[in-house]
This record gives structure tokens, C-alpha cells and sequence, in this order.
């Protein structure tokens, strides 16, 4: 087989993949795991390439509506407040590599126009993934949510230079080595890392890590929470960047809510 005809075979196979991603998403999310192949945000395997590592990463750079953008020119929406219940949960951290992770125990919620979300997890991202009017904040939260039909819904929460995070410094003592996971016996709450102002940016989008599954709800918080420099320092030995490059907005509608 000549090399025009590798180039077009392949072509189709990736497109045939998208295909089936776009039926195939999401009544249930999943998440890159176990039994992929090894992804990352440097070297060879950095997000240009992440398509190129598998067929299931197809939509890595094929999606349209991919995240993390930039935030800017956001349409004013009527009041969706964001309705946390967010309770303690005993505090397991995972290093899994490609970020350090609190999983949740079941029983904490968000609410959006009547719909409500369990917290799974939340990690962390250095620089911040989502910039706001072009500007990236020193680090980025994430807290997952899912719904009963397997739909996910996350919220951002920027991270700025500033007073030390006391959660944050918490949680950054027991930090294990890379590929394993620290339960402590103590709980934490997730509500303690929420600004007092829970106006909101939120956007049809994507995951930002692969497979970057689509038809994920986004909803980034206005106001940032603030960690110490030497809290940022601390992340930063373990993994410099973890950001995902902005992706296209394509058309979507951003929208703001506020009271």
C-alpha cells in the first residue's frame, strides 16, 4: 500500500471514530483510565498529539465544542443561581499522574434549574485551563459532578496569588507519590474552597483531558479563591504544567449569571 493510501485510510478511520463518539456520548462519561494509552502535557505525547495516541481520543481534535476558552463576551442570562450542598467527606488523595485528585464520597450535590449533580471529584490544574478575557490565573479547581443520567457538570474556580488557602494546605500534606493514594483519617468540605460570590460564566463543553468526551455542562465562577505562592510552588514541583491549551469557541454562546 502506497503512502497516499495509509494517509487516506487512516483519515477515514479517524473520522469513522468521531462518528461513532457523537452517537456514542454521553449518557455516561468516562474518563481516560486504566488500559489507555499514556497521555501528557509535554514531550510526545503532549494535547497536540493526543488524537494520535488513540482512536478513542479522536474527538481530542475532531470535537467542536471542546474546552477549556477563553471567557469572554458573555451574554448576560436571567439568575441560574448554583445551589451547593456540599458535606464532609474523609479525604483520599490520588496522584494519578496527571494532576492530584480528592474523590468524594457520595451525598454532596449541586443543583442547576432543577437538576441536581453529585460531586465525584476534584483536582487541580497549573496554569488555569479557562482564561478569563485572556487572562490565566496561577492555578485552576475542578469539581465534578454527575447526574443521574450520567451527564457531567463542572465547576471552575480560579486560583489567584495571594493569602494562603488553608484546605489547600491541608490537603497538600499528604500528598502521595505518583500512581498511588493517601487516605487520612480526617474530613474535609469541599463548600470551604467557595467564594462568597457564586456569580458564574457557563458554556456547553468538553472534558479537558482525553478521551475530551463532549456534552459536558461548564459553569466558571467570577470570583478566584487565593493560594500562597509557596502553596502554587508546592504543585508546580509536581507537575509545572497540566493545562490544556485554549480551544475554539466556535459559535458557542457563553453565558452570565448573576443575581
Amino acid at each position: 500500500m502506497n503512502l497516499i493510501n495509509k494517509k487516506w485510510c487512516k483519515n477515514i478511520l479517524v473520522f469513522v471514530t468521531f462518528l461513532i463518539g457523537l452517537i456514542t456520548i454521553p449518557s455516561v462519561q468516562t474518563f481516560a483510565g486504566e488500559g489507555t494509552p499514556d497521555w501528557g502535557y509535554g514531550g510526545a505525547a503532549n494535547p497536540t498529539q493526543w488524537a494520535e495516541l488513540s482512536h478513542d481520543f479522536a474527538l481530542c481534535e475532531l470535537g467542536r465544542d471542546q474546552s477549556p476558552i477563553n471567557i469572554v463576551s458573555a451574554v448576560k442570562e436571567k439568575p441560574t443561581p448554583i445551589f451547593f450542598n456540599y458535606k464532609p467527606t474523609p479525604l483520599v488523595v490520588v496522584n494519578n499522574g496527571h494532576t492530584l485528585q480528592v474523590n468524594y464520597a457520595p451525598g454532596s450535590t449541586i443543583t442547576i434549574n432543577g437538576e441536581k449533580y453529585t460531586l465525584l471529584q476534584f483536582h487541580f490544574h497549573t496554569p488555569s485551563e479557562h482564561t478569563i478575557g485572556g487572562k490565566a490565573a496561577a492555578m485552576e479547581l475542578h469539581l465534578v459532578h454527575r447526574n443521574d443520567a450520567g451527564q457531567l457538570s463542572v465547576v471552575g474556580i480560579m486560583m489567584k496569588e495571594g493569602a494562603a488557602n488553608r484546605l489547600i494546605n491541608e490537603i497538600w500534606k499528604y500528598i502521595p507519590a505518583v500512581g498511588e493514594t493517601k487516605t487520612v483519617s480526617r474530613t474535609i468540605n469541599a463548600a470551604t474552597f467557595l467564594p462568597k460570590t457564586k456569580t458564574y460564566f457557563s458554556y456547553p463543553g468538553s472534558l479537558t483531558t482525553p478521551p475530551c468526551s463532549e456534552g459536558v455542562r461548564w459553569n466558571v465562577l467570577v470570583e478566584p479563591i487565593t493560594v500562597s505562592k509557596e502553596e502554587i510552588s508546592i504543585f508546580q514541583k509536581l507537575y509545572q504544567v497540566n493545562a490544556r491549551p485554549i480551544q475554539p469557541v466556535n459559535g458557542r454562546v457563553i453565558e452570565l449569571h448573576s443575581k
